[in-house]
């Protein structure tokens, strides 16, 4: 259990994000046509895993709109913002903004994400919401970088995530 704030309010997650230099855990998220997707349906690109509580948000609104821009630079990367949010409002959302260059992924049918990345929200106002991190991936889904955003009104440190990227 990891402790994050809320606008200086202490809340928890559910664990521990993923340890730098272990092998991701896999998943099953929904894109917003309503398929399936696994971790494997990026395999051999790198990742950059922006998981946030909700893109209804003025913090995660700007941090995928900040990697939006960033994924235009990256070569052979992808990132994919994971939220509770539904499909359909993601796409709604990135229609709007004219966001392009990220995937969406939403937990609509299975939870377990926020479970197995330690990211899942337990207490507090939020409570089973995620909570703000970053996960780098190489193209061999090794864990690279980590961050886990200590208040969630804060974005998270972008140039660090592209700079593990890169290296």
């Amino acid at each position: 259990m990891a402790e994050i704030t809320l606008e200086g309010e202490k809340i928890h997650t559910s664990g521990k994000l993923p340890k730098v230099g272990k092998k991701a855990p896999d998943f099953l998220l929904v894109k917003g046509d309503l398929s399936d997707v696994t971790l494997k349906d990026f395999s051999g690109k790198k990742k950059i895993l922006n998981i946030v509580p909700s893109l209804d948000t003025g913090v995660c609104a700007a941090s995928a709109k900040r990697f939006n821009e960033v994924a235009k630079e990256l070569k052979d990367t992808v990132i994919i913002t994971i939220s509770n949010d539904l499909p359909f409002a993601q796409e709604r959302f990135c229609g709007a903004e004219g966001i392009d260059n990220v995937v969406t992924l939403s937990q609509l049918r299975n939870r377990t994400f926020g479970k197995k990345y330690g990211i899942e929200i337990v207490d507090g106002p939020m409570a089973g919401l995620l909570g703000r991190a970053i996960v780098v991936l190489d193209s061999q889904d090794t864990v690279i970088y980590t961050e886990l955003v200590p208040e969630i009104t804060q974005e998270p440190d972008y140039e660090a995530a592209v700079e593990a990227v890169k290296s």
